[in-house]
């Protein structure tokens, strides 16, 4: 998240919010992507045991869980290509866009949510409205999603087939389990976003988000992204089941749902939550603050 406008009615133009948010989702991929690989492969496995080191192992490593230490590093490296694009694209959509969303909301309803929920809470729930709405859009990238994830747990659903041809020959299929992630997505960013500005306006007592030091942005970005990583948790297991299969296999996310009640039971809604808010939401942590840090410093220049 950027911050809003300042006090004075300066903002960041548009080329500052996507330098920002491009430079932390370059930086968040070259980190952070074997960590998202084990995450995804956790919530994934339906069948060995995660209760033992070497179940752990299996899951994660797979066909390479007994090879070299480098060889099974490397192995945490699908879908590359895919994530990459996925990654920048979707950090600049997420932390460029949430402020124009913002924008539009402190021009048309500003004073109705001051007036609403008082001027910090006002502030930090348009914020969180804003993420909300930013999240929902976010639906338009999940064909690169699904590639990055299928590429990650299940390899052989490509069956050696580019790109392109891909795209020619699935269609629409790479947007399976849209609802869910826009059911995923709303609750999730509403928490980021909402956490991260509550945490600025009534804990840090800030007026004027862009004049926030790393330190602030960090304290704003933990708050957000374990509030976002929680809430959005059964709902992220249901869609990355989802994604997962194979092209032609369409099974719908209430059929995912009620299978994973019937066999694993309600906690299996939250696997790879620990791992994820110990691992995963470091990442989120690293390319907000970063995002949240870059772009005022970019919009001294651009």
């Amino acid at each position: 998240m950027s911050p809003p406008p300042s006090t004075s009615g300066r903002k960041e133009s548009g080329m500052a919010r996507v330098l920002g948010s491009g430079t932390s989702g370059i930086a968040e991929l070259m980190v952070f992507h074997p960590v998202d690989t084990i995450a995804k492969r956790l919530m994934s496995n339906t069948t060995i045991n995660a209760r033992t080191l070497s179940g752990v192992n299996e899951i994660i490593f797979r066909q390479q869980a007994h090879a070299s230490l480098g060889t099974k590093a490397l192995s945490l490296f699908p879908g590359l290509g895919y994530a990459a694009g996925y990654k920048v694209l979707q950090r600049i959509y997420k932390f460029g866009g949430q402020p124009w969303f913002n924008d539009i909301l402190s021009r048309r309803y500003g004073g109705w949510f001051r007036a609403t929920f008082g001027d910090r809470n006002g502030k930090s729930i348009m914020h969180a409205t804003a993420g909300s709405l930013t999240g929902i859009g976010e639906v338009v990238l999940l064909p690169l999603d699904a590639l990055k994830i299928k590429r990650q747990v299940n390899p052989d659903a490509f069956r050696d087939r580019g790109f392109i041809r891909i795209l020619a020959e699935e269609g629409t299929t790479l947007y399976r389990g849209w609802g869910w992630t826009m059911a995923r997505n709303a609750p999730g960013s509403f928490a980021l976003f909402g956490a991260s500005a509550y945490t600025k306006s009534n804990l840090l007592k800030l007026e004027d988000y862009s004049k926030a030091t790393w330190t602030q942005n960090f304290l704003a970005s933990v708050a957000g992204a374990v509030a976002s990583i929680t809430v959005a948790a059964p709902l992220d297991t249901i869609k990355t089941r989802i994604q997962n299969q194979n092209f032609e296999t369409k099974v719908s996310g209430f059929t995912v749902f009620s299978r994973l009640m019937r066999e694993e039971g309600l906690t299996a809604l939250f696997k790879g939550l620990t791992p994820k808010i110990l691992v995963v939401g470091p990442k989120l942590v690293f390319s907000y603050t970063l995002a949240q840090s870059l772009i005022p410093l970019f919009a001294q220049y651009v």
